[in-house]
C-alpha cells in the first residue's frame, strides 16, 4: 500500500468539507434573506476578529515547543531516555503559555490605568 493515500485522502476529505461547509453557510444566508432578515445580524455569521491576545498565546506556544524539540534533538544523543523530547515540548511549551499570561496580565493593568 502507498504510504501517500492517507495524508491524500485527509487533504481531499478537509477540502470537501471545507467547501460543504461555505455551501450550506450560503443557504442559511440566502433563507435569512428571503425571510427578511439580516444575515450579519446573526452572531454566528459575523466572522471573528483575530484577538491580539490569543495571538499572542499561541506564537509563544510554538515557540516554545520549537525550543522543546531544538533543546530535546540536541539532548537526546546523551541521554537513554526515548521521551525527552516530548517532555521538552510539554515543559518549553507551558512555560510559553505561563510567560504569555503573565504578559497579558501586565498589559490588562496597563489598560485599566
Amino acid at each position: 500500500m502507498n504510504p501517500l493515500i492517507i495524508p491524500l485522502i485527509s487533504v481531499i476529505a478537509g477540502l470537501i468539507m471545507i467547501v460543504f461547509l461555505r455551501y450550506f453557510q450560503n443557504m442559511e444566508r440566502m433563507s435569512m434573506i428571503e425571510k427578511g432578515l439580516n444575515p450579519f445580524d446573526n452572531q454566528s455569521l459575523k466572522r471573528s476578529r483575530i484577538s491580539p491576545d490569543n495571538t499572542l498565546r499561541f506564537g509563544l506556544l510554538l515557540v516554545g515547543a520549537g525550543l522543546g524539540l531544538l533543546i530535546g534533538a540536541i539532548i537526546a544523543p546523551y541521554t537513554q531516555s526515548e521521551g525527552i523530547q516530548v517532555a521538552l515540548v510539554m515543559i518549553f511549551g507551558g512555560a510559553g503559555l505561563l510567560l504569555s499570561y503573565v504578559i497579558q496580565i501586565k498589559n490588562d493593568k496597563k489598560a485599566q490605568e
